[in-house]
């Protein structure tokens, strides 16, 4: 659902980067709770992770593909601030690195596929556990149920925009009807993706999933005579080893997924391109300010074979990606434990 330079006129566009800007201004506050120094390096993890899927397009229809938003899933592992930087640090890559995005639609990319799906997402992740039975097994249905809504949820959002700034003379009802139509398509592959992600990160740390907090009730200590939470004893050695042996795996799984799979992704168009083409909404889009990019659309120039190109483009993704993902995490975390920072 990467929205092209053109689609959005610029008032529109910059409306929504005031948005975005507000929105990320927000999240880093709200970042500083949620990240410790347990969760700040997932968190980069988790960025580099999203960038990996979102490579990997799977059909959903007749010559449509679809691939992860992926604000649902970040949300849930990391919180819901967090994960709006996290999706916002993948499209700021793509945009820069790759010219999947417009760069004066960035506003609109951001608030759409970071804010949008972000925030629908975990509401409706906190209001199911708050019915569901409680256990891991309720973690992962609420995180299915979330993601699925999360995708036609951005499809709303993105129709709104473009009934207020889009630059074609379309009638809204088709745009409405198709977005909505094949994005719930591809929530279902959301969904399960998500699901299955956030249930193999349950299955090893439970404590580092942010949406699992709380399954464990952690020691009371009775203090003149009112029982007041224990604190939490240092992270062991093995605990550590754990950390590190996920985020390792993680990283590795992401590059694999970049580098090798994403070759044998579906080559269709997604479900915004395949609209925008059939209601005629692609006919004002402009050239990508960084088309000369040596990585725009996904391949490294100058190499020919394009297993290669793409597999090279991908790892160089997932590699900047987690670099530029956990800097900013890391400068979040001191922010949050130096005195100037502390809230």
């Amino acid at each position: 659902m990467h929205v092209p330079d053109g689609f959005i006129d610029t008032p529109t566009s910059a409306v929504t980067a005031v948005v975005a800007a507000g929105a990320l201004a927000i999240s880093l506050r709200g970042a500083r709770r949620e990240l410790d120094e347990r969760t700040a390096p997932l968190a980069g993890l988790v960025a580099a992770f999203i960038f990996a899927v979102q490579m990997l397009n799977f059909p959903v229809a007749a010559g449509t593909s679809g691939h992860l938003l992926g604000g649902a899933l970040a949300a849930i592992l990391v919180g819901p601030c967090t994960g709006v930087l996290c999706v916002s640090v993948v499209l700021l890559m793509q945009g820069i690195l790759f010219a999947d995005g417009g760069l004066t639609a960035l506003g609109v990319n951001i608030t759409d596929m970071a804010v949008v799906t972000t925030v629908v997402a975990y509401a409706v992740f906190r209001v199911l556990l708050k019915v569901l039975p409680r256990g891991r097994r309720s973690v992962t249905a609420a995180a299915f149920v979330a993601a699925l809504l999360s995708v036609p949820a951005a499809a709303v959002a993105f129709t709104l925009l473009y009934s207020v700034g889009g630059t074609t003379d379309v009638a809204l009802g088709k745009v409405a009807g198709a977005m909505v139509g094949v994005h719930v398509l591809i929530g279902v592959g959301e969904a399960a993706i998500t699901a299955l992600t956030v249930g193999a990160v349950i299955a090893v740390r439970p404590d580092l999933v942010h949406g699992a907090r709380g399954l464990r009730q952690g020691l009371k200590l009775r203090v003149h005579g009112e029982l007041v939470d224990a604190p939490e004893p240092a992270a062991p050695v093995a605990a550590r080893a754990s950390r590190r042996a996920l985020w390792i795996s993680g990283l590795a799984t992401s590059l694999v997924l970049a580098g090798f799979v994403s070759y044998y992704a579906s080559a269709s168009p997604d479900g915004l391109e395949k609209v925008a083409h059939d209601q005629g909404i692609d006919t004002r889009t402009e050239e990508h300010a960084t088309a000369g990019s040596p990585l725009a659309d996904y391949g490294v120039e100058d190499v020919s074979d394009a297993r290669l190109s793409g597999g090279l483009a991908g790892v160089i993704g997932v590699g900047t990606t987690v670099v530029a993902g956990s800097a900013v995490f890391w400068a979040v975390r001191r922010r949050r434990t130096s005195p100037s920072g502390a809230l």
